[in-house]
């Protein structure tokens, strides 16, 4: 059995405009995951920089921080049994083409731009993120 972990999960404005918060929140219950925190709200373009800053010098970026602070999205902080792995197979490649049927880019997405949802990579990701998206902490 592995450890407890907590990943940070975003829904992307694509994927509250289009209605699938509640599936995509069904499908990390359904594995067994907890939800320990939410924050529904479009991100300032600072918050977005920050998140992405890994990328700042890829030539995506500029449209990456565009489009996640174009409309609303759901930030999320989930806990259980390794959620970063868990939860990473359940959002599929990040090319939805290649990502495994049953996963959430795969049933969902049809552009690699516009994939739905993110999630951290990796513990120091989660760790990173989780302090940019929830800065006052989370429920134990």
């Amino acid at each position: 059995m592995g450890d407890a972990q907590t990943t940070f999960i975003m829904i992307k404005p694509d994927g509250v405009q289009r209605g699938l918060v509640d599936e995509i929140i069904g499908r990390f219950e359904g594995i067994g995951l907890r939800m320990l925190g939410r924050h529904d709200l479009t991100p300032s373009l600072e918050l977005a920089e920050a998140h992405y800053a890994i990328h700042r010098e890829r030539p995506f970026y500029s449209d990456l921080v565009e489009f996640v602070t174009s409309g609303p999205v759901v930030a999320m902080a989930w806990n259980g049994e390794d959620a970063i792995a868990a939860s990473r197979k359940l959002i599929g490649a990040t090319d939805w083409r290649e990502a495994e049927p049953g996963t959430i880019r795969a049933d969902f997405a049809r552009s690699i731009e516009r994939n739905l949802i993110h999630g951290s990579d990796g513990e120091d990701t989660a760790a990173f993120e989780l302090g940019l998206w929830f800065p006052d902490g989370l429920e134990d």
